[in-house]
């Protein structure tokens, strides 16, 4: 199978950079704390865009702040 690159989320570095805690985030989100440290994680095999949207309304952030395409290597 060949190699097509990967997605990433970069929510620990807009957490950090926000100075928000998980718990705060979650809370304003409306998301489940095991599902944050899911996407902190990049434990998530498919994203969830009203998800995504709230993450970045209460972050205050672009869609392309929370999430990057990495292409594969040659």
């Amino acid at each position: 199978m060949e190699n097509y690159g990967k997605i990433v989320i970069k929510l620990n570095q807009l957490i950090e950079k926000s100075g928000m805690s998980k718990n705060k985030l979650s809370h304003r989100a409306e998301m489940q704390r095991t599902q944050l440290n899911n996407y902190c994680n990049n434990k998530i095999s498919r994203l969830d865009t009203d998800v995504l949207a709230r993450i970045c309304s209460v972050l205050d952030c672009k869609i392309e702040d929370l999430i990057e395409f990495v292409p594969p290597e040659k």
